[in-house]
């Protein structure tokens, strides 16, 4: 004799068969969303709530030429009013200058990602990331940290693949340099200074990319006892006779004024650098931005420092 279910056991059933379901069903809106933490050049803590940010905005001339030469420059939405290279880059909106950007531009350009640097360290960032922003700060003070810096620029924007691709090409350049200077000695390492302004004037010193540089051209910096970017007396110029000289020019207002001073002041005639005609200028952007294009300053500073091994 066949057993029928009453219509309540059935609708209990039924009830309890939902329940069950629902629990093992996670909905899309209880997923937290992924994030990623990193620590930037500043030995901040920053915690990513997006993978591929998609609306960037650039602090620095340095910052832009990475992000240009990751491919993202679609994601760039400002820059600062020094960011002029690639050229393109000026097409952009500018938030203000390098050291005083505009906090409420940057605000209301609502950007998933901030790239700022040490100059900002003590009032923007605390302003940015008070207003909700997510800022990450690169620093690099070495050809190694830029390195790093382009890594870690690729790593918060997503595009790791295009970093490792663009930091192997660099990395095989600066080695062209040094297995020919790597092994140089110490005598046949000319001495070389930078110039990098005429009144007062300044030399590039220790602790400044100029220095490393320099070094790994194979080269000897007559200026490397001094504390970053100082005064130096002509004096000590003419007493250290330089067989190389670099001035850098573009600067600002100043163009080439330091190339002037090195090139015709009369008390540099007796240098080495002056009587065998080693006077070189290069670009202040192109020397002084920790970016991709160190390693094209890299060359040309080994171009001018041992023209015999790099023709």
């Amino acid at each position: 004799m066949k057993s029928k279910l009453k219509p309540g056991v059935i609708f209990l059933t039924a009830v309890l068969l939902l329940v069950l379901m629902s629990s093992c069903t996670t909905t899309p809106e209880s997923t937290p969303p992924a994030t990623t933490v990193i620590i930037d050049q500043l030995g901040r803590t920053v915690t990513l709530e997006t993978a591929s940010p998609q609306r960037i905005i650039s602090l620095a001339p340095s910052h832009t030429e990475t992000l240009y030469a990751l491919g993202l420059s679609d994601r760039l939405v400002a820059v600062t009013d020094y960011c002029n290279y690639p050229p393109e880059a000026k097409e952009k909106p500018s938030i203000g200058g390098f050291s005083t950007p505009n906090i409420e531009e940057v605000v209301a350009m609502d950007p998933d990602l901030v790239l700022a640097t040490n100059i900002h360290e003590s009032e923007v960032i605390a302003q940015l990331e008070a207003r909700g922003l997510t800022v990450v700060a690169v620093n690099p003070t070495t050809i190694d940290q830029v390195i790093e810096s382009i890594i870690l620029i690729g790593k918060v924007t997503g595009a790791e693949k295009e970093a490792t691709s663009l930091v192997a090409d660099m990395r095989s350049r600066i080695k062209a340099v040094t297995d020919k200077t790597g092994g140089l000695t110490e005598t046949e390492k000319p001495r070389v200074i930078y110039i990098v302004w005429h009144d007062p004037l300044m030399a590039a010193g220790s602790g400044t990319l100029h220095n490393e540089l320099i070094r790994t051209a194979g080269g000897i910096n007559i200026a490397g006892d001094l504390d970053s970017y100082a005064t130096i007396g002509l004096e000590a110029i003419i007493a250290a006779n330089p067989q190389v000289m670099i001035a850098g020019v573009g600067m600002g207002t100043g163009e080439d004024l330091p190339l002037q001073f090195t090139s015709t002041e009369e008390r540099l005639e007796s240098t080495d650098a002056r009587i065998n005609n080693r006077i070189y200028e290069i670009d202040t952007d192109l020397v002084g931005r920790p970016g991709p294009r160190i390693v094209e300053a890299l060359e040309q500073f080994a171009g001018f420092i041992h023209p015999e091994l790099f023709k």
